[in-house]
């Protein structure tokens, strides 16, 4: 079944308000309407998504991320601490750098 695409951004958007409205008044992190708002605009994302591409050939310039990469405990984009110098960030030597924080 085909989902009309407009109708598919209606949901969306409608999502996204619900979204921001459960943030915006949420009690604590671990606020459950927070959670299922969350998995509202998932959802809704997924089927404008697939709705853009089916009828226009079209994709989003992003995507979500699978929730399942996150369980495994292992990040790519994680650098483990254990590989860095204590005096090392991004490669740059702080002892190059003055107090401004200036690595002129």
């Amino acid at each position: 079944m085909t989902v009309d695409p407009r109708a598919a951004l209606d949901r969306l958007v409608a999502a996204l308000e619900a979204h921001h409205g459960a943030v915006s008044s949420a009690r604590g992190d671990q606020d459950a309407s927070v959670d299922d708002a969350y998995d509202v605009l998932a959802d809704a994302f997924d089927v404008y998504d697939e709705a853009i591409g089916n009828s226009y050939g079209e994709a989003l310039p992003f995507v979500l991320a699978d929730d399942d990469e996150d369980d495994d405990g292992e990040h790519d984009d994680d650098v483990d601490e254990d590989d860095l110098d204590d005096d090392e960030i991004d490669g740059a030597d702080l002892d190059d750098a003055d107090e401004s924080g200036y690595r002129g």
